[in-house]
């Protein structure tokens, strides 16, 4: 039998400030590269490294009237999980969440949004794009 595997839709935000979108059935964190279909269907290997996030998506709009929560104000303490991390990129953009699997030494890490109402579902983390982790109560200075 044929395993099929389900299409992500994700937003790529590279070290150099590109953004692309489209979709990918084949990313897993432990490996350099992956496949990203276009929206106009093209498909693109994707280098792991270039990237500063894999961000995988409820839409490509968002809520542009939304604006998303810094910090964990809006957690729901019944359905959190994981540790509390914030991210802090080389860019200075700030991300908080929960990671259930950080460790400095890996190449990347998934963060599950603190903000439930975010249009992300959760984001990949390519460690060289980082500037500083906190984590646990450090996380929420």
């Amino acid at each position: 039998m044929e395993q099929k595997t389900e299409a992500n839709r994700v937003v790529l935000h590279y070290k150099n400030g590109r953004i692309v979108k489209g979709m990918t059935h084949d990313f897993v964190a432990e490996k350099p590269k992956f496949h990203l279909i276009h929206q106009d269907g093209h498909i693109e290997e994707i280098q792991t490294e270039l990237l500063k996030a894999v961000f995988f998506v409820k839409s490509y709009e968002g809520n542009k009237d939304y604006q998303e929560a810094k910090g964990f104000g809006k957690i729901d303490p019944v359905t959190f999980r994981g540790m509390k991390i914030k991210v802090t990129f080389k860019d200075n953009e700030v991300i908080y969440g929960a990671t259930l699997g950080y460790n400095k030494t890996r190449k990347g890490f998934f963060v599950l949004p603190a903000d439930p109402e975010s249009n992300n579902i959760r984001i990949y983390v390519v460690a060289s794009a980082v500037n500083d982790v906190k984590l646990g109560t450090q996380a929420e200075t």
